[in-house]
């Protein structure tokens, strides 16, 4: 099949290798501007863009779709059979979904109509879901409203992070679009309306990574933990100083037994060395710290950081 590719992250990378791999005619391939990364601030290329240098593809980087009369006309030229769109990070106008013979087809990480919008994943794990997956559906004008094509679940491991369950969606979403493409070429896709029971993946905020002690149990400030990793990683303050929480497991009670418990405010300390490691009351449970980020300073286990930074038992963390 004759494919226009549009995507951006490592995420939309497995889907172009994978389609690549199966054998269809790749057109091209549409990616976002390379953006200044690192300490030098050098111009970087997308990980699809890598991709595509590497095959020899031919590159489109526009800088806007919507009314670029020059794109679009470039596009209809290159007659694509479908478009593939995954993770591209801009909205397409209704006259570049209507070029392609079978439309244009998106793999999103979710399984909708739960978590349309930019951030699929990371909710589903911010959120404690023990199932989430991958939908590939038609695209229209809306934000992921289009019909829903094919769907394969996934569970969600009790300590995966954002981070590992990306890395898990994108192979599987290459694979599912696969499938996709397969069907649709064949006339044998499915096409299932989405209905009016959805929710929505709004994109994260910087606000969202504060522990608030005094709202927030063990549970939910785990899944925080987990949900922005490795994105920002969840944050606190102590003393003044801002320390990030990169890995957290909730305390068994054969771990810790700490008398009078419920007199402590929130975010008191109940241990702390480098023997035992840090365990932090909360609203509901006691947070076991396993990785941590001092002010200025690089992720270390908790063990490395005790050893080196003097925290005192029943010191509270700033809510």
């Amino acid at each position: 099949m004759n494919v226009l590719f549009m995507g951006t992250p490592d995420f939309a990378r497995e889907s172009l290798k994978s389609i690549y791999e199966a054998g269809h005619n790749i057109l091209g391939v549409v990616t976002n501007l390379d953006k200044p990364k690192g300490r030098g601030m050098k111009l970087q290329p997308s990980e699809v863009k890598e991709y595509a240098l590497e095959k020899g593809l031919k590159i489109y980087q526009p800088e806007k779709v919507k009314n670029n009369k020059e794109f679009r006309e470039e596009i209809e030229k290159l007659k694509p059979d479908v478009i593939c769109v995954v993770a591209y990070g801009k909205i397409l106008p209704k006259k570049i979904l209507e070029i392609p013979k079978y439309g244009c087809i998106n793999v999103h990480g979710s399984l909708l109509p739960k978590y349309r919008g930019a951030a699929p994943i990371q909710w589903a794990v911010l959120n404690g879901d023990k199932v989430t997956g991958i939908t590939t559906m038609y695209m229209d004008a809306g934000m992921d409203t289009g019909d829903m094509i094919l769907k394969e679940e996934v569970e969600i491991g009790e300590d995966e992070t954002t981070g590992e369950l990306w890395d898990r969606l994108a192979k599987i979403g290459g694979e599912l679009l696969v499938k996709t493409l397969q069907q649709v070429g064949k006339g044998t896709a499915p096409r299932e309306k989405q209905g009016d029971d959805f929710s929505i993946a709004p994109m994260l905020s910087k606000e969202m990574a504060k522990i608030e002690w005094d709202n927030q149990t063990a549970q939910e400030i785990k899944n925080l933990v987990r949900g922005l990793n490795p994105i920002m990683g969840a944050y606190t303050y102590l003393n003044g100083k801002k320390i990030k929480f990169w890995k957290v497991a909730i305390a068994t009670k054969d771990e810790i037994i700490v008398n009078n418990i419920d007199v402590l405010k929130n975010g008191t300390i109940l241990i702390a060395n480098p023997k035992d490691g840090l365990f932090i009351k909360t609203v509901e449970g006691v947070l076991k710290v396993l990785e941590i980020q001092g002010e200025n300073a690089r992720r270390m286990s908790i063990q490395d950081f005790l050893r080196g930074n003097m925290i005192k038992e029943y010191d509270v963390f700033e809510s």
